[in-house]
């Protein structure tokens, strides 16, 4: 009995200690994950970027927006202004000088030219006899002056009789003597106003013609300054397609005193932009329409004719008012050559003398204006933008002969 009593504990103190086994078995692969270190971890700094074969790409992580953080409103950043593009500049308006007294003021530019002619002239008469040679030398001192062989044995004529007359020369005669017979070379009953009135309900046109070279473009520029210095309104006719940067050049010298410019693509029809010009004027009621036309050569007569082309285009608005031809002062005989062939295509009404300080031969206005029979408008005597003036006849003679 003991002994079955003993087998029974045993068998259960066997049951009991499997069954502790089983248990701590199961308890073991149910522990949770060993605790994380109490020492905190150090996230190190992100590395620098690397160049060359070492080079890491990292995506970068996405910005997210203020509704995506879920901040408050009230803690969002304000936006930044956004600047307004600042509006281009408009170019300033010049105020050109006033016409009047110009010549006067720019007397000692001209007076330049005055070596070769006035105080040529003066030290010749000035001789205590005036034998035939000194006549021959006053002769040749008025050809290289480019005053031309007619009015040249004309004046001379002239000054063998009147100091014939005058008998005893004192400087101050022979001064005077000079300047009225200069005077009555160059011309004073001849109208030199530029005429800018069209006597119609349209603006005045003028047409600007000239080789290249002469200094057209940029005299037609001065003249607009001219018109606008004397109250008038301007539209600037861009013609001269053929050149390059003709058009730019006549815009900036509009822009500068406010006149707007009518151009067209490089290459056009020069008679159509004319013709546009002068219809835009007639749009906007401006007093005058200046139109530069093409520099053309007076060799190729392809060219001349196409100036005619110009010319009868515009006069479907109506009759020309002006066509002045640009002529450079300092190129003489060749200068009255290229004025014959412009005055047997268009019907020139005024000489514009480009250069005349300087190395110009005075003359050239007396040659000329006998050449064409009209008159010498305007001359250009220097570089600066208000340096066109009125031609004066009286001026520019005391410009010659000095005080």
């Amino acid at each position: 009995m003991d002994i079955l009593i003993l087998a029974v504990v045993i068998a259960l103190v066997a049951v009991g200690a499997i069954s502790g086994l089983v248990v701590s078995s199961r308890k073991k692969k149910q522990l949770p994950p060993p605790a994380p270190p109490s020492t905190p971890t150090i996230t190190a700094p992100p590395a620098e970027p690397q160049v060359g074969e070492d080079a890491v790409e990292t995506a970068e992580e996405p910005r997210r927006t203020i509704e995506e953080v879920g901040l408050p409103e009230a803690e969002a950043p304000a936006p930044a202004p956004v600047a307004e593009p600042e509006a281009p500049a408009a170019p300033e308006i010049e105020v050109p000088e006033p016409t009047a007294g110009r010549l006067v003021r720019l007397r000692a530019r001209l007076a330049r030219s005055q070596n070769s002619l006035g105080k040529g002239l003066l030290t010749l008469l000035s001789r205590e006899h005036l034998d035939e040679d000194t006549w021959e030398e006053i002769e040749e001192t008025l050809l290289i002056a480019d005053v031309g062989v007619v009015p040249t044995q004309e004046l001379v004529d002239r000054l063998r009789e009147r100091v014939k007359v005058l008998g005893t020369r004192t400087p101050a005669d022979l001064r005077a003597l000079l300047k009225e017979e200069l005077l009555a070379l160059v011309g004073t009953d001849f109208d030199r106003t530029v005429k800018t009135e069209s006597g119609e309900d349209t603006p005045g046109v003028i047409m600007v013609v000239g080789v290249n070279g002469t200094g057209k473009t940029t005299t037609t520029g001065k003249l607009a300054r001219v018109l606008v210095a004397d109250g008038r309104s301007v539209v600037l006719g861009a013609a001269d397609t053929f050149r390059a940067a003709a058009a730019d050049q006549l815009q900036t010298w509009g822009d500068r005193v406010g006149a707007r410019t009518v151009r067209g693509p490089e290459g056009g029809d020069p008679a159509s932009i004319a013709y546009d010009a002068v219809k835009e004027g007639i749009a906007e009621g401006a007093d005058v329409v200046l139109i530069d036309t093409a520099g053309r050569l007076h060799t190729k007569t392809g060219l001349m004719d196409e100036l005619g082309k110009v010319k009868r285009v515009v006069e479907k608005h109506g009759p020309l008012d002006e066509i002045l031809l640009v002529l450079d002062a300092t190129t003489g005989q060749n200068g009255l050559t290229q004025a014959r062939v412009f005055a047997e295509v268009v019907d020139i009404t005024g000489i514009v003398l480009t250069k005349l300080d300087g190395t110009a031969k005075g003359g050239i206005v007396v040659a000329v204006q006998r050449e064409l029979g009209v008159p010498v408008k305007l001359i250009g005597l220097g570089e600066g933008p208000d340096d066109l003036a009125p031609f004066e006849p009286e001026a520019f003679v005391d410009a010659l002969i000095g005080d």
